[in-house]
C-alpha cells in the first residue's frame, strides 16, 4: 500500500492525472474507429452546456462564424502546439490499442 508521501510524489509527477485522460482518449479512439467522425461530433456536443446548445440551434450561422474565427485564431497563434498535442494524443491512443491487441493475440499463443 502506498504511503501519503508516495501519493504526493505520484500526483506531483502527474501520474495520477494521466490515467483518466488516457482512458478517455482510448475510448474516443475506439469509438472513432467503429463509428467514424460522428463519434467526435457527439463527444463535442456532450461537452457543451445545454444553454449553449439552445443558442447554437437558434443562431447557427453565428455559431459557425464564431467557431471559424476561433479556429483561425488558434491556427495562427497556437497552430504548432495544437498539431503537436493532437498528434501526441492520436499516437498514444494508437499505441495503446496496438498494445492491447498484441496482449490479446500474444497471450493466447503461450
Amino acid at each position: 500500500m502506498a504511503s501519503a508521501e508516495d501519493n504526493h510524489e505520484r500526483s506531483a509527477a502527474g501520474m495520477d492525472y494521466d490515467f483518466p485522460m488516457k482512458e478517455k482518449a482510448s475510448k474516443l479512439g475506439s469509438t472513432l474507429a467503429e463509428s467514424g467522425p460522428e463519434a467526435l461530433f457527439q463527444e463535442i456536443e456532450n461537452l457543451l452546456p445545454e444553454s449553449w446548445r439552445e443558442h447554437i440551434s437558434q443562431f447557427p450561422i453565428a455559431a459557425v462564424l464564431l467557431g471559424f474565427g476561433v479556429g483561425v485564431w488558434l491556427g495562427m497563434k497556437k497552430g504548432d502546439e495544437v498539431i503537436a498535442a493532437g498528434t501526441s494524443m492520436v499516437t498514444a491512443t494508437a499505441m495503446s490499442n496496438v498494445s492491447a491487441a498484441m496482449e490479446r493475440f500474444g497471450g493466447s499463443s503461450e
